[in-house]
């Protein structure tokens, strides 16, 4: 007869059966995770690469569709600010919109009008340039006598080059004027939609889900990004505005023709990151060899302006923007090029406010863990697989 006590003190020196086919399944779990997150990512990567042809071939839908959900984030919180002072909301989106085109008019109207009369001076522009790179041509004659040496002993080859001519700058304009001036329409008006829909919006997005927890993440993922894309392009247009201030006062102090059309210029091109300065520089540059006496003098204002970009890109922009608006300067390359191949210049525009919307989404929703899922680790880290992490990893107690 065994003693009481006996089958009890026994019991606990056997391992438990369940535990083996847990882990089991948590490992078979973990397998099935990857293999979906690998064919996410693949879908993905397939989606990536194929949206340029398809957002290409339809840019008269989707750019308007884009230029318009930017607008709308752009332009809520001033719906918003006139319907808390007691005007309709119909009007309110009206008005928002009027300020934002009226605002885009005198910027356009500062910077185009003052170039056309530049425009006539072209000629004589041209003319000072080449006297100018006639110069330069003197003091590198020796690199044209090496040049020519180096085509003696090389040869030359009997390719005969062939010129074809393509349409004139205004035909260009005339056969694309009609098709711009359809997605600018769409866009204003989709944005009148969208603003004036915006509470409806936020009341679907609220009541509409059968999961409180959803709803609640839904309109903070909506507020974040609405919050993080306004904060950014108004803080960024005030920075702006003060470069273009300082450089029409600069353009005057130097003597140039039409400060506020440099000035206007520079706070327009500073708003695409790294291109538009360069571009901004390419046109001091020009000017000044074309209206200067000498190349030194020529030179000035680009350098001007060289040094002003160095010290608000640096200094100035970092300080105010912060950390919370500070993105990596490869995926603001990436995203440029991405979009500037899609949509040309209006998408070089669109580049870092998308990807700021982009940047917002994941920061809610999880962002990829790329490098990692290389290794091993999971493509996006969930509280189900941290728990199932922490299960097995072994105590220090053992």
């Amino acid at each position: 007869m065994s003693e009481p006590g006996g089958e009890a003190e026994r019991r606990p020196d056997k391992p438990p059966r369940s535990t083996g086919g847990s882990k089991k399944r948590t490992l078979l779990a973990e397998q099935e995770l990857r293999l979906l997150s690998t064919l996410v990512l693949l879908l993905g990567v397939g989606l990536f690469l194929a949206l340029p042809f398809v957002l290409s071939i339809g840019s008269v839908v989707f750019l308007p569709v884009t230029a318009a959900v930017l607008l709308t984030v752009l332009l809520a919180p001033l719906a918003d600010r006139l319907s808390s002072w007691g005007v309709p909301n119909t009007l309110a989106s009206v008005l928002a919109l009027i300020i934002f085109v009226a605002i885009v008019v005198l910027a356009f109207s500062a910077i185009l009008q003052p170039a056309f009369s530049l425009f006539d001076r072209l000629p004589e522009l041209i003319e000072q340039i080449g006297s100018r790179y006639r110069e330069m041509q003197e003091e590198f004659a020796w690199l044209a006598n090496a040049n020519e040496r180096l085509t003696d002993l090389v040869g030359e080859s009997g390719a005969t080059e062939v010129v074809l001519a393509g349409p004139s700058v205004f035909q260009q304009v005339a056969i694309s004027a009609p098709v711009l001036l359809l997605e600018v329409m769409l866009t204003f008006l989709m944005a009148f939609f969208m603003v004036e829909a915006r509470g409806r919006l936020r009341r679907n997005i609220l009541f509409g889900r059968t999961s409180f927890g959803t709803s609640v993440k839904a309109a903070r993922v909506l507020r974040e990004v609405q919050d993080r894309v306004a904060a950014y392009i108004l803080t960024v247009a005030w920075i702006n505005l003060g470069v273009g201030i300082v450089v029409a006062l600069g353009a005057w102090a130097m003597g140039l023709p039409a400060p506020i059309m440099w000035g206007g210029l520079a706070m327009l091109l500073n708003f695409i990151p790294y291109v538009g300065p360069l571009a901004m520089t390419g046109l001091l540059v020009l000017f000044g060899l074309g209206t200067a006496d000498s190349v030194f003098l020529g030179m000035i204002p680009a350098v001007a302006y060289i040094t002003l970009h160095v010290f608000e890109a640096n200094a100035i922009t970092p300080a105010i923007l912060g950390r919370r608006f500070t993105m990596n300067p490869v995926m603001i390359l990436l995203a440029f090029s991405y979009f500037t191949w899609i949509w040309g210049a209006i998408g070089a525009l669109l580049s870092v406010p998308l990807l700021l919307m982009l940047t917002a989404f994941f920061d809610h929703v999880g962002r990829p863990n790329l490098l990692g899922f290389i290794f091993g680790e999971p493509l996006f880290q969930t509280p189900l697989i941290e728990e199932a992490d922490e299960s097995l990893t072994p105590s220090p107690n053992g």
